[in-house]
């Protein structure tokens, strides 16, 4: 979807400038015109600050801004957003993004707003889309979009269209340069290379660093677990927080350092560590290199990191919040992004209700590394394991183990801990999470862990593929039998890559599988 949410600060190099010499022969002149769109589609989350506090420094540098709306993209981008629903969340998006900016101090009497549709649909605009159709290749298009457009199997014609839009743009907003993430760099080198085939000017293009999101991936509406929604409620930010990846000292793929990297430090030029005198006390820092520093020698604590990110971040949230606190905007909210599925009159459940489709986005499976591994003092076929999953303190959890797997085999190693299971005793000692093994089909018995991908980090999120969206259930209520449900279509397939129904469990970095024990049930 349109330029995404980056980090830079103005006049301070940036990923990648695209034109710095025809920027700086315009500044020699006069002040940049410069503008930012977002698709309206998914709901913006607290990376949209980035490019908010970018706005404020083209402001306080004199520039003239605009902000688009592109409420057309958001519908050719696969249809991201249904055309009943592009008015209702375009109408959201000027509320929430005015906002955000008035929640940092921006003065909007000194912007520019502009919905696509307000020009897009013009007989000049319209006749330029179909002049760049006749010199545009179906590969230039494809290419452009690929990292930007929703890649699909059969991929529609309106996303074959979406990057010629966006370099039309260019010139219908009479602007000198464009500015977005990093990802949109195909989608700006086919603007340099088309708009002048139509008579028209090159721009200027600036590109700022992708924001990752809390897993330690690219932050995105659409993947639940690694953003957090600027409208989220305090609980829900603990939540999301809580379950972030940042294991101690480590500070590749940390989705809450980068957070305060891309998001904090570029709207304070500080960050305040919030801890109890015993562990040192407060400590400011006014620069990152410092924290990353102090992060990485462990002086600071991912427990510490977490809770001082969610003050500073629910600071930034209540103005927002209390925004939309008024019926008119609560209204709107709800019906720009309607709930996916409600009961029917007559059927059972209600609008709170938990979803009854039993699928894998349902369970929180995360990479785990196991820091410790002991026998239960009361259980001589139970290991009792210390595991990371990416949160504050390791989990408990006691695994029946011991006659398949040597405790040596076990320390140190990735494991796939299946996270949201109710906590239970065995035999004296709460187990807070399920080791989950690939088990052979005959006699004698084998059992197997299954092994991440190689490079993985703990708490990345395991998935299956095909259900990489979704929101994993808070916890796994027993008597609904969820994992069971699913667990009887866990199978190791004989390249010994763990599937549900034929599917591959997956991470980020590829499949999850075992080491030897083809066509095994999982479990």
């Amino acid at each position: 979807a349109r330029p995404s949410p980056g980090s830079s600060a103005w006049f301070v190099p940036s990923q990648e400038v695209l034109g710095e010499d025809k920027l700086m022969a315009i500044l020699k002149e006069r002040e940049l015109k410069i503008y930012w769109g977002t698709a309206t589609t998914g709901k913006p989350h607290v990376a949209y600050f980035v490019p908010m506090s970018k706005i404020a420094d083209f402001l306080k540098a004199g520039c003239e801004v605009t902000i688009l709306f592109a409420d057309l993209h958001a519908y050719l981008d696969n249809m991201k957003a249904p055309w009943e629903l592009l008015e209702l969340r375009t109408r959201y998006y000027e509320h929430v993004i005015k906002a955000m900016l008035e929640s940092i101090g921006v003065p909007l009497d000194k912007l520019t707003f502009v919905r696509g549709t307000d020009y897009q649909l013009s007989k000049e605009y319209t006749l330029d889309v179909y002049r760049l159709s006749s010199v545009v290749t179906q590969h230039d298009a494809k290419k452009a979009g690929a990292e930007v457009v929703k890649q699909v199997e059969h991929p529609l014609l309106s996303g074959l269209l979406y990057p010629g839009l966006q370099a039309l743009d260019e010139e219908y907003l009479k602007v000198d340069a464009q500015f977005g993430g990093v990802d949109q760099r195909k989608i700006f080198t086919f603007a340099e290379k088309y708009l002048p085939s139509l008579g028209y000017a090159k721009r200027v293009h600036l590109m700022n660093p992708m924001v990752p999101g809390l897993t330690g991936s690219k932050m995105s509406s659409s993947e639940e677990d690694s953003k957090i929604d600027l409208l989220d409620r305090k609980e829900d930010v603990k939540k999301k927080l809580k379950k972030a990846f940042c294991e101690p000292g480590n500070v590749e793929n940390n989705g809450v350092l980068s957070f305060i990297k891309h998001v904090l430090f570029p709207l304070k030029s500080e960050f305040v560590v919030l801890r109890e005198e015993k562990w040192g006390g407060n400590k400011t820092y006014t620069a990152y290199e410092a924290l990353e520093k102090d992060f990485a020698e462990q002086v600071v604590h991912p427990g510490d990191l977490k809770n001082s990110v969610e003050v500073a971040l629910n600071k930034l949230l209540d103005p927002i919040r209390e925004k939309f606190n008024c019926p008119e905007l609560k209204k709107l909210s709800s019906a720009a992004y309607p709930t996916p599925s409600k009961a029917k009159p007559g059927e059972k459940g209600t609008k709170n209700s938990e979803p009854e489709d039993v699928v894998p986005s349902r369970l929180d499976i995360r990479v785990g590394k196991v820091i410790s591994v002991e026998k239960h003092p009361d259980a001589d076929s139970l290991y009792v394991e210390k595991v990371d999953v990416g949160e504050a303190e390791p989990r408990t959890v006691v695994s029946g183990l011991v006659h398949f797997v040597p405790k040596e085999q076990l320390q140190d190693r990735l494991v796939v801990l299946l996270c949201n299971l109710k906590p239970q005793k065995m035999r004296g000692v709460e187990s807070q999470g399920m080791v989950l093994c690939a088990s052979s089909v005959g006699e004698p018995r084998q059992v197997e862990p299954l092994d991440p991908p190689a490079g993985c980090c703990a708490g990345e999120r395991v998935y299956v593929e095909g259900y990489e969206g979704g929101e994993p259930d808070e916890e796994l209520k027993p008597k609904k039998k969820v994992f069971e449900k699913l667990q009887a279509d866990f199978r190791v397939s004989e390249d010994c890559v763990a599937q549900w129904k034929q599917r591959n469990f997956l991470t980020k970095l590829g499949t999850v599988s075992c080491k030897s024990l083809k066509g095994g049930s999982i479990s």
